[in-house]
C-alpha cells in the first residue's frame, strides 16, 4: 500500500491511507491469532481482483499461468476457475509438468530447456499418458539429445522454440541470457532439424519472454534519471523486439512450420504484448500475488496479495523489535530491493547492516506507534517478499482468507513434498 505525498489534498489522502493501514493490520493481526508463527497468508478477494485486472490489462490475449510464482495447485485451480481466459500453465521444470499433469492440469508449456534424462522421461510418461507437455529449445545440440530420449521412451516430444528477446544497445545488454536464437536463420536452422526428425519432435509453438519490459520497475522513488532511461530503453526495445518476433514467425509459418501457439509477455508487459499482432497468448503469474518488485511500474499497480507474518521475540533497544526468522532473499541480482520489505505495522524499516535474517530479523519501528499497534512479545509483523513463487518454498501451508475469516489453508509445492530445483 503506497502512500500519497501531501499536498494540497495531500493531508486527506495521507489520513485516509493511514487508516486503511491501520485497520488492514489489526484484521490481519486478528486472522492469524493464536496461530504458530512464521506464517504464509493470502488475501483470497485481491488474488481476484488482481487475476480481473490481469485479464483486462491482457485485452484480447488468453493468459497461461506462470507456475514459478504461484506454486500452489489449489491457487491455480482457483484462478483457471475465475475465467475461461486463463488458459494452459507455464511450467520451469519438465518434472514439475508431469507432475501437474498427474495432479490433472494439462496444456503445459515448459519455460526452460532441459536435456536431463529423468526429467525427459517424465514428460514422456506425461505424453504417453495423453497429455499435452511442450518442452523449450534453442539450439539443434539440445533437439538431438531430447530425439534419443524419445527413441528411448517411444515418445514424439512437442517442441517451442525460444526466441531471445534481449536488446543490444552499445555498452548495455537490455534483457537477460536466455536464447541464442535471434533472428530468422537461427529460428529455421532449428526448426528445419526439428522437422527432419519428424518421427520424435514435433515443433508446435515460439515462446518470446521480453523480460527487460516485463520486469523492470520505472517509476522508483528517488531513481529519477534510471526511471527515465529505463522508460527509454523499454520504448526502443519494444520497436525492435516486435519486428523480430513478427519476423521470426512469419518466416517459420512461410516455411510450413504450423505453430499452436506464440506466447509472450509477463504481468509487467501484459498490455505491450497484446499489442504484437504475431502474439497468440501470453504468461504472466506473479501480478496474482503482487510482490514488493511490482510496486513501482508506472502503467499498473496490483494489490498486494500475499504476506508472511513473523513473531517479535525481543527487543534489544528503543524502537526496535527482533523476529524469528525472515531471511527469505530474492532470486536475481543481489541488493536492497531482494529483501523482504515490511509491510504492516506501516513505516517499519530494516537495518541497513543487518538486513533480513535466516533465523531472526531486526525491525526498526515507526516513532509513535499507538498501544495498539506497538507490538508486544509474541505478536506479528507482517511482511512482503520480493518475488511471488519463492516465498511458497519457505513454507508447506498457505492460510487462506476473505475479509475477517479464514476460510481454507492449503499446501504448497513444498507442502506436497516437491521441489523442483
Amino acid at each position: 500500500m503506497s502512500r500519497p505525498e501531501s499536498g494540497a489534498l495531500g493531508g486527506k489522502l495521507v489520513a485516509a491511507a493511514v487508516a486503511d493501514d491501520d485497520a488492514y493490520y489489526q484484521r490481519l493481526k486478528r486472522l492469524v491469532a493464536g496461530r504458530s508463527l512464521p506464517l504464509m497468508l493470502l488475501d483470497l478477494d485481491r488474488v481476484e481482483a488482481n487475476a480481473q485486472a490481469m485479464l483486462r490489462r491482457a485485452g484480447r490475449l488468453p493468459i497461461r499461468l506462470g507456475t514459478k510464482s504461484i506454486r500452489c495447485t489449489e491457487i491455480l485451480r482457483r484462478v483457471m476457475a475465475l475465467s475461461p481466459q486463463f488458459r494452459g500453465l507455464l511450467c520451469y521444470s519438465a518434472r514439475e509438468a508431469a507432475w501437474l499433469a498427474r495432479e490433472g492440469f494439462d496444456d503445459l508449456l515448459v519455460a526452460y530447456p532441459t536435456v536431463d534424462t529423468v526429467e525427459l522421461a517424465h514428460a514422456a510418461d506425461a505424453l504417453r499418458s495423453g497429455k499435452r507437455i511442450t518442452l523449450m529449445v534453442d539450439s539443434i545440440e539440445q533437439c538431438g539429445l531430447i530425439a534419443a530420449q524419445a527413441r528411448e521412451h517411444g515418445a514424439c516430444y512437442r517442441l517451442a522454440l525460444d526466441l531471445d528477446m534481449s536488446t543490444s544497445v552499445p555498452g548495455l545488454w537490455f534483457g537477460v541470457r536466455r536464447s541464442p536464437v535471434r533472428d530468422v536463420a537461427a529460428a529455421l536452422e532449428i526448426a528445419s532439424f526439428i522437422s527432419a526428425n519428424a518421427d520424435t519432435l514435433q515443433l508446435v509453438g515460439l515462446m518470446g519472454y521480453e523480460s527487460q519490459i516485463a520486469g523492470l520497475q520505472d517509476r522508483v522513488p528517488g531513481a529519477g534519471l534510471r526511471n527515465l532511461m529505463i522508460r527509454t530503453l523499454k520504448r526502443r526495445s519494444l520497436r525492435e523486439i516486435h519486428a523480430r518476433r513478427q519476423a521470426v514467425v512469419a518466416a517459420l509459418k512461410a516455411a510450413g512450420h504450423a505453430l499452436e501457439f506464440v506466447n509472450g509477455g509477463g504481468t509487467g508487459s501484459l498490455e505491450d504484448t497484446a499489442a504484437d499482432s504475431s502474439v497468440t497468448e501470453a504468461a504472466a503469474g506473479s501480478g496474482l500475488y503482487a510482490p514488493a518488485l511490482f510496486d513501482y511500474f508506472g502503467h499498473f499497480r496490483h494489490q498486494a496479495a500475499v504476506f508472511f507474518a513473523l513473531p517479535v521475540i525481543r527487543r534489544p533497544a528503543p524502537g526496535i523489535v527482533t523476529c524469528t526468522g525472515g531471511g527469505y532473499v530474492a532470486s536475481g541480482p543481489s541488493g536492497p530491493d531482494r529483501l523482504p520489505r515490511p509491510f504492516l505495522p506501516a513505516g517499519m524499516k530494516l537495518l541497513d547492516l543487518e538486513g533480513a535474517g535466516e533465523v531472526q530479523t531486526p525491525v526498526q519501528l515507526p516513532p509513535g506507534l499507538a498501544p495498539g499497534f506497538a507490538p508486544a512479545l509474541g505478536d506479528p509483523l507482517f511482511f512482503r517478499h520480493a518475488k511471488a513463487g519463492e516465498l511458497a518454498e519457505r513454507f508447506e501451508r498457505i492460510l487462506l482468507f476473505r475479509g475477517e475469516r479464514i476460510v481454507g489453508e492449503v499446501p504448497t509445492y513444498r507442502g506436497q513434498l516437491q521441489s523442483f530445483f
